[in-house]
């Protein structure tokens, strides 16, 4: 079961962060971006990379958030009670 709920957070969080990966280089030259007012000297590669691996992350803490608070207020406190009573 464990797999398969992280399949359940980590497979729709790389579907949107292609997608978003996509729309904004659509935009923006990756070549044109600054970090702290500085030019970033990335090659436009790593660029793409880094920026995925961002959005990746972001939407699977979106997708795990989701996950959790789908699951019914009965369900989290019978964890509680078990943990009180261990």
């Amino acid at each position: 079961m464990a797999g398969k709920k992280w399949m359940v957070i980590v497979w729709p969080a790389f579907m949107v962060a292609a997608a978003l990966e996509m729309m904004v280089f659509a935009v923006l030259d990756p070549e044109s971006l600054a970090l702290l007012g500085e030019q970033v000297d990335w090659s436009r590669n790593t660029v793409y990379s880094v920026t995925f691996l961002i959005f990746w992350c972001m939407f699977m803490v979106c997708s795990a958030i989701t996950l959790q608070l789908a699951h019914p207020g009965r369900d989290v406190n019978r964890g509680l009670h078990h943990e009180e009573r261990a």
